[in-house]
């Protein structure tokens, strides 16, 4: 991990972000810390960071507004840490625009490890032709899979569902923003069509269906590929 790569920590609790800190300049980070909302938008802007960390629970400004305006301009990960703990809660930041979501308290290794995942699932070009994941060859421009350098056949709503979450590895993608974004909008509720076409890529890619290790399901929120 580069040492000139910097996180953005936006909490109003000074242990916190004291933690954070240790931990992120022990692994070669360099942090700004904002201790508001509206300080924390303006820090984005003036350091670029390489990823941001966001509290929701900020004395100035909910989080979630927080998160949509920096959505507007700001493309790199952000990575929210908050109490809250609900799935409605966490489905509207996904939603959003968060890359991932923790709740304190948190295991430091785990948020490092997101943070590298992240900050890496950031680095990939949305016009890369061909993603190489493990034993997989996703090839965009010819709308073909190859696992252990075999082709797959799969439908072509199918390819899409894999290529959305394959370009999005490590981001938790929720039901609704899958089915918006293969389906179309008037299909947003029906979260069965998710659970049939994730059953059957399993089938086709995973070693083990029934343990699968590259389609993640997030309970109640939706799916991730793995790293």
């Amino acid at each position: 991990m580069n040492n000139q790569e910097s996180v953005l920590i936006i909490d109003d609790e000074l242990p916190i972000r004291r933690l954070l800190e240790i931990n992120l300049t022990a692994n070669g980070f360099g942090v700004i810390q904002s201790s508001c909302g509206k300080d924390g938008i303006t820090d984005a802007a003036s350091h670029n960071p390489s990823l941001i960390i966001l509290d929701l629970g900020l004395p100035d400004m909910d989080g979630i507004t927080v998160l949509k305006n920096l959505r507007e301009w700001f493309f790199k990960p952000v990575i929210v840490l908050s109490v809250r703990n609900s799935e409605e809660d966490i489905i509207e930041a996904l939603d959003s625009g968060a890359n991932d979501y923790l709740t304190k308290p948190f295991r430091s290794g785990e948020l490092l490890a997101r943070i590298r995942a992240a900050i890496r699932a950031g680095e990939k070009s949305e016009n890369e032709p061909v993603i190489n994941i493990r034993n997989l060859e996703i090839d965009f421009i010819n709308h073909t899979l190859k696992k252990n350098r075999k082709i797959v056949k799969l439908t072509s709503t199918e390819f899409s569902l894999i290529s959305l979450l394959a370009k999005n590895q490590g981001r938790v993608l929720t039901h609704q923003y899958l089915l918006k974004s293969v389906w179309g909008y008037s299909y947003i509720e029906h979260t069965q069509y998710l659970r049939v076409f994730i059953a059957q890529l399993r089938k086709k890619i995973e070693d083990d269906p029934a343990v699968p290790e590259l389609l993640i399901t997030e309970s109640g929120i939706g799916y991730r590929f793995a790293e």
